[in-house]
């Protein structure tokens, strides 16, 4: 059954957009990027979420990361 999202893909693609332009106008390497989304991340979870429910809420997204990154699996 697919995940229906309470946000259309417009509207995300649209932020992923401006997320993504930050970083190429600031010339930032892959390692850098990561940390700095990861950065990012961290504060969201722990600014936004109740403490009890952070801990649920970041093995789902570890766990959607996961499956959206492409792996070569050789």
């Amino acid at each position: 059954m697919p995940i229906v999202s309470k946000y259309s893909n417009e509207q995300v693609e649209k932020i992923i957009e401006k997320l993504v332009n930050v970083l190429v106008e600031e010339q930032v390497s892959t390692d850098l990027a990561l940390m700095c989304l990861g950065n990012a991340v961290t504060h969201v979870i722990n600014t936004q979420l109740p403490s009890g429910n952070r801990q649920t809420i970041t093995e789902n997204f570890t766990n959607a990361l996961k499956k959206s990154v492409a792996i070569d699996k050789k």
